[in-house]
């Protein structure tokens, strides 16, 4: 028997769905907390394959979800490229600002594979001690949300360095996303040759850019990786996420997506409606109806539930998970997603 989200990426309705949780593998869990704090840094955490292994399995250990994510940041990518990525506590990720055409002509123009090496090793120490019915995902940032990274040099609420860069020089934003774009193929593609069965790209900015600018900057590099990707191996399979964009799911559903992500803000029920009946859903638990527990949680896996039967769904967040969501919240939620 094949794994069963393997299965509803490939457009079957298996009921109940198969269940993970974006960020799985953080600080609502005790025992993240403890590696985290023996590992020193998080990038420690990333780049030693034995810790990132240990991490990424702990909710599988604990809760059995049926896909267990590689743990890893979208920003190690711009830190291979030699961005020099940093996170401080309290402060947020740091990158050294990739600002014009002058400081992108100092990166690399292929993305340096040797430097995430251990992510590769880490995934292959996953594969080999996961249980045969869990899926492995790999990831990625998309173009847009790696690029406001990149030019701002760190998070930025409404991502005004990135659109003020847009006014000024568009070739260069552009030229930007086109590295990001044959970077995260590369990335990708290894990531399926090191283990994983799956990957998911991450557009958590999507919600910032205007509907021709969304087009341009977002979906278009994104079906450019699902068809890069697919050139090298034509069954991947690969979730396309964008966080503020449930008006778009039919475009994002046309890049070439093997499921569309959907998030809190999102009417389930009314987003199904416009994906082809055996694309893949996935979503949408609100994160706070996570932390809030009880007749709150119960009431919110329940719509999506009742929005999801008949159709391939992924059981999910709309969201990442948030450190301060109790962890027998998570196993509630799970227990009645299992017994529908």
């Amino acid at each position: 028997m094949s794994k069963p989200l393997l299965r509803v990426l490939d457009g079957e309705p298996v009921w109940p769905p198969p269940a993970w949780i974006m960020r799985q593998a953080g600080r609502y869990l005790p025992e993240y907390r403890e590696v985290r704090a023996r590992a020193g840094s998080f990038l420690t955490l990333c780049y030693t394959p034995e810790l990132a292994t240990e991490v990424t399995l702990q909710p599988i250990r604990r809760y059995g979800f049926d896909a267990a994510i590689l743990f890893s940041d979208i920003l190690v990518v711009p830190d291979a490229l030699g961005c020099e990525f940093t996170l401080a506590e309290g402060e947020g990720p740091r990158l050294r600002p990739t600002t014009d055409g002058a400081g992108l002509a100092r990166l690399p123009t292929t993305l340096p594979l040797d430097r995430l090496s251990p992510v590769f090793a880490a995934l292959g120490r996953i594969r080999a001690a996961l249980p045969s019915q869990t899926t492995l995902l790999g990831f990625c940032g998309a173009p847009w949300t790696v690029a406001s990274y990149m030019v701002a040099g760190r998070g930025t609420p409404d991502q005004g360095p990135s659109h003020a860069a847009w006014a000024r020089d568009p070739a260069f934003i552009e030229a930007l996303i086109d590295l990001l774009v044959r970077s995260s193929v590369d990335y990708l593609a290894a990531q399926l040759e090191a283990g994983a069965d799956a990957v998911q790209i991450f557009e958590s900015h999507a919600g910032s850019l205007a509907p021709d600018l969304f087009r341009r900057l977002s979906l278009d590099p994104i079906a450019r990786i699902v068809t890069g990707l697919r050139e090298r191996h034509p069954d991947a399979r690969v979730i396309v996420f964008a966080r503020g964009r449930g008006d778009s799911l039919a475009e994002v559903a046309a890049t070439g997506a093997s499921a569309v992500g959907i998030d809190q803000e999102t009417d389930l029920a009314s987003a199904v409606t416009a994906l082809p009946p055996d694309m893949a859903s996935q979503g949408n638990v609100d994160p706070e109806a996570l932390i809030a527990g009880g007749e709150v949680l119960d009431r919110a896996v329940d719509a999506m539930l009742a929005a999801a039967r008949g159709r391939p769904h992924i059981a999910n967040l709309g969201h990442g998970i948030t450190p301060p969501t109790p962890p027998e919240n998570v196993a509630r939620m799970l227990a009645r997603i299992r017994a529908a």
